[in-house]
């Protein structure tokens, strides 16, 4: 496809922000990627647009990576080493995995966004994260354009974090991701959230890789909005954690604090329960809002812009500190 020029990106970004792409091309192979990476210094790598907030329009040409294909690499008796390419829409892929029986990703259900930018802030949803499973990725190195290949390891994954997200920000451009999961014996993880709950709701006892797939949907498709009827990004805070001291002097002051155990040293607090209690859940400002069903999510009514989206990021996290004393991280990428 040759470069387009003045591209509305409304489409492709969940938020639904109308900014313009001044060049844009869609690009859906390797060679293509290469070619484009080599003639072309100033790039803005665009996936599935799930997790970013644009505040204006980008003047680099934007790369839309859309390359496909699934692949089945190697398998036992076990497990199963599955390699996805970076532009599968990623919970189609889950879907795919499921439908082969092969276990691992199924808590990982309907989260927007595609499989290459999964890795860069190992995605994680009730339970799990993508660590868990990653076995390998494939990225091009945009100075050498050589496909170099990083091990679990590699990546220093963690909360939401990996190597991608600051040390090689920008320097790579991740082409396929692979997973190990399992073909057996799968390792269902039902004790996060309201999974279990579900599953007893619908008479299940014992729970195949498709049931949890369908809790987890029905979970999230009841306090979610769907980025296709109201944008958002999903998740726009990380869960801070604390430590023992801190947590005890919340929870001594905080009646109804909701908490999950990370080690005998730290606490996970869930950012949206802060965001509730300083009072945000379901409040507007003009088009920009915070959802009324998850305070964790901040939603465009219409034409909020992504300086109007930030701008009330950046006035809850200065409430919820000032209630709780705690500095609540932004978990989307903005420009």
């Amino acid at each position: 496809m040759p470069i387009q020029n003045n591209v509305s990106l409304k489409k492709f970004n969940t938020f639904g922000f109308d900014v313009t792409a001044n060049s844009y091309i869609y690009i859906d192979s390797i060679p293509e990627l290469k070619e484009i990476v080599a003639e072309n210094q100033n790039l803005f790598i665009l996936g599935g647009g799930s997790n970013i907030v644009l505040t204006k329009d980008l003047t680099d040409l934007v790369v839309h990576v859309g390359i496909k294909g699934t692949e089945i690499v190697s398998q036992n008796s076990d497990t199963v080493i599955v390699k996805a390419q970076a532009g599968e829409n990623w919970h189609e892929f889950v879907q795919w995995t499921i439908q082969q029986n092969f276990g691992g990703l199924e808590n990982l259900s309907l989260i927007p966004g595609n499989v290459g930018t999964t890795p860069i802030q190992n995605i994680g949803a009730y339970g799990v994260e993508i660590k868990d499973t990653f076995y390998c990725c494939e990225a091009l190195n945009r100075n050498t354009l050589e496909i170099e290949t990083f091990s679990n390891e590699d990546c220093q994954f963690d909360y939401r974090e990996s190597i991608f997200k600051n040390k090689f920000k920008n320097k790579y451009i991740i082409v396929s991701v692979s997973f190990k999961l399992t073909t057996n014996n799968h390792q269902l993880k039902t004790s996060y959230g309201a999974i279990e709950a579900e599953i007893q709701k619908n008479n299940i006892q014992n729970p195949s890789l498709q049931d949890i797939s369908n809790a987890v949907i029905a979970i999230r498709e009841s306090k979610l909005p769907n980025p296709k009827l109201l944008g958002n990004s999903g998740s726009f805070f990380k869960n801070p954690i604390v430590n023992r001291i801190k947590f005890e002097q919340l929870q001594a002051d905080f009646e109804g604090l909701t908490f999950y155990e990370i080690s005998d040293s730290e606490v996970k607090i869930p950012a949206g329960w802060l965001i509730e209690q300083a009072g945000f859940k379901g409040k507007r400002f003009g088009d920009a809002g915070v959802h009324e069903k998850q305070a964790l999510v901040l939603v465009n009514y219409g034409t909020a812009s992504g300086e109007e989206i930030l701008a009330l990021a950046h006035k809850i996290q200065e409430a919820v500190f000032d209630k709780f004393g705690i500095k609540i991280e932004q978990e989307v990428t903005y420009y």
